[in-house]
């Protein structure tokens, strides 16, 4: 049976696609349980061999785990495409498994002594592969130990009983953030607002109101998105419609999640301090580049109180515009309105020029091609895990093959909100891998089977996520610990950050911006538009993001005794709000991007204490996008980017990639004024 599951042998297929017409739920944990089986050997192989070298420990820690690594690759992209009940079964069996394996391999002092005691080859990627190794063991206890003799049986003693409880911890930990991740995608699925008729829905586009329709209820159903300002909200005329969806957004885990986020916070500041850290913000951002938890913080305090005043400003204009009182739920409309009044054009004159096909291939790719010399094909040969999913080769200029990108941009219900690039496998030339990584977006199709016009946002999206792609694709590494997007937080979104700004670049955006009917390119003065759209609204964007990412900060900032003392869902909300009033973040009619009780980021996504990195990552790029203004040879500027940023990996030290790209260290000036805070006391931000 073992020899049957798809699992326990390499892909035969190009670049090791998954052989998903093969692959079923039922061959996860069979796989699992013999992948973590096989690591076990190989590790106990390991700890076997003589004097430790870097080939016969390192390099075999590096190889190890393959039949667990494509099982778990398969699983958790599929349990966020395609997410049932089912595999919430098989993620209750194997989470805890698999937490106990971590834990056994790399809490093992004994393991970690041998990694400690290797001569690191004099490279900097080898180098940089020795530190992240020692850090994870670490951060797992395998390093709290002590050289005094005297004291090392009553310290051994102490370790088993810190080791045995972070295993607890980690493991509850992984069911908790999987507990979350399922509470909310089931809230957001029942809190899908239904509306009987479609004049409830007036203001969106024909096709989309179509899209919604439900022929077994004969309802509308518009789903909720992951944010708390849901798309809708800058359409829907209906003031009633959009008090309805705005309340859907705000109810998700307020009963489901409560005792979850509690306890995860709860563990999080008892593990770092088992650890040796004051707080989880001081364990997760020791990884990141950001300097401390202390540097993340100042960023988003810095700029908060002038993000308050723009954003206090816009919410007078857009009351003034409604003739009077507005509600969180109006704000979005009618500042849209106001945008469309001051430019004389509307969201859906300029939507008529994206379809996505085209914002794909002739935007997306093309500007690849523009500045990487790269070819992205479709493969119509290779078959996806569903029918509207589409893999596309990457080829180098020199007729290289580099991998492959699948494309899943369909909305469904079994489909986790928001967007996100994750691989099946990463590129490394120890392992001889090659990447095969998805992007996934949620767009609603339009039922007669015509292309979707995408909105400013929906096109942005498509770019940053190609850009995290790219990063996976056009990866040079050796080892896949360091390959692609297996890097800090705040660094890994600067390549996708730095794709967004190609969109409605001049070199790019008149390729592919052709109006739908008549292939007309976009006017100029809709471009200007689309332009000035992004300038403006933007004292609530950022006062919405900082608000969320202060929150995640004051979670994960708390003491072990500061987490106790919070217990119910009252405490959750005043606990939200003292954290934004004493970061004077205090907007009538604001609401933070997500609030605790939904902010999937960082109680089930990974992202925990790490929110802030959007906008550290925005500062990089905002910087790093004005080298690339004013260059006149392109392909020679991506090929500059490309060398130093999106080739490395986690190989090269971070502040000196980015000086090796810009000449420069990183400088906030750029960013304040994109934002429009330039020339404030926010000048000062680090």
């Amino acid at each position: 049976m073992v020899n049957k599951n798809p699992f326990t042998h390499p892909s035969q297929l190009p670049y090791g696609l998954p052989e998903f017409a093969s692959i079923t739920l039922a061959d996860v944990t069979p796989a699992v349980r013999t992948g973590i089986a096989e690591q076990r050997r190989e590790v106990e192989e390991i700890r076997a061999q003589g004097t430790p070298t870097w080939a016969n420990t390192v390099e075999a820690l590096e190889a190890s785990g393959q039949v667990l690594q494509r099982a778990l690759s398969w699983f958790f992209n599929l349990q966020g495409t395609d997410h049932t009940e089912a595999f919430d079964e098989v993620a209750a069996d194997i989470i805890p498994q698999l937490s106990r394996h971590t834990d056994e391999i790399f809490a093992d002092p004994e393991l970690y002594q041998r990694v400690r005691d290797i001569d690191v080859p004099d490279d900097e990627q080898s180098r940089r592969l020795h530190e992240l190794l020692c850090t994870r063991f670490r951060q797992r206890g395998a390093g709290l130990d002590d050289k005094d003799r005297a004291r090392l049986a009553q310290i051994n003693a102490r370790l088993a009983q810190i080791n045995a409880r972070l295993a607890q911890i980690n493991a509850r930990l992984a069911e908790l953030s999987e507990t979350f991740g399922r509470n909310l995608l089931r809230d957001t699925n029942e809190l899908a607002v239904r509306f009987d008729s479609a004049e409830e829905l007036a203001g969106l586009s024909p096709a989309r109101i179509d899209a919604l329709y439900d022929p077994e209820t004969e309802q509308w159903v518009l789903p909720v998105e992951l944010p708390t300002v849901q798309s809708a909200l800058s359409e829907l005329r209906d003031a009633s419609a959009r008090a309805r969806v705005l309340d859907a957004s705000l109810a998700r885990g307020r009963g489901s999640n409560v005792e979850v986020l509690l306890e995860t916070v709860r563990l999080r500041a008892e593990k770092a301090r088992l650890l040796g850290y004051d707080t989880h913000a001081d364990l997760v951002i020791a990884e990141e580049t950001a300097p401390d938890a202390d540097a993340a913080r100042a960023l988003l305090t810095d700029l908060a109180p002038a993000a308050s005043a723009n954003a206090a400003a816009e919410h007078k204009f857009a009351a003034e515009r409604a003739g009077g009182e507005i509600t969180a739920a109006d704000w979005p409309y009618h500042a849209a309105r106001l945008r469309e009044e001051q430019q004389g054009v509307t969201d859906d004159d300029v939507r008529a020029y994206f379809p996505l096909r085209q914002v794909l291939v002739d935007g997306v790719f093309y500007a690849a091609q523009l500045l990487y010399g790269i070819t992205v094909t479709l493969r119509e040969d290779l078959e996806a895990y569903r029918d509207d999913v589409d893999i596309w080769e990457v080829t180098d200029h020199d007729g290289r093959g580099l991998g492959l990108l699948l494309t899943d941009y369909s909305a469904r219900d079994s489909k986790r909100g928001g967007a996100w690039m994750s691989s099946f496998s990463d590129q490394a030339h120890l392992t001889d891998s090659y990447p095969v990584v998805v992007n996934v977006l949620s767009i609603s199709m339009p039922t007669d089977g015509s292309q979707p016009l995408l909105t400013i946002d929906e096109v942005t999206t498509l770019f940053h996520e190609f850009g995290h792609a790219l990063h996976g694709l056009l990866s040079d590494v050796r080892y896949p610990s360091i390959s692609g997007t297996n890097v800090p937080r705040d660094w890994v979104e600067f390549p996708s950050q730095i794709n967004e700004n190609w969109a409605f670049d001049d070199a790019v955006v008149r390729h592919y911006a052709r109006h739908v009917d008549t292939g007309e390119v976009i006017p100029e003065a809709y471009l200007e538009a689309v332009r000035e759209q992004q300038k403006l609204g933007q004292g609530f964007a950022t006062a919405e993001y900082l608000a969320a990412a202060i929150i995640d900060l004051a979670w994960h900032s708390l003491s072990p005794k500061e987490a106790a003392e919070i217990h119910t869902l009252d405490d959750i909300d005043a606990f939200e709000q003292r954290a934004l009033f004493d970061a004077g973040l205090d907007v009538d009619d604001l609401h933070p991007r997500y609030r605790s009780t939904y902010f999937n980021h960082i109680f089930a996504g990974g992202y925990s204490a790490g929110y802030y990195s959007y906008l550290w990552a925005e500062a990089l790029d905002a910087d790093g996008f004005e080298w690339f203004r004013g260059r006149d040879d392109l392909r020679a500027a991506g090929e500059h980017f490309r060398t130093h940023i999106l080739s490395q990996g986690a190989g090269r030290d971070f502040a000196s990639a980015f000086r090796a790209f810009t000449g420069h260290d990183r400088d906030v000036t750029a960013l304040l004024k994109r934002r429009g805070l330039y020339g404030t006391q926010t000048d000062s931000a680090s």
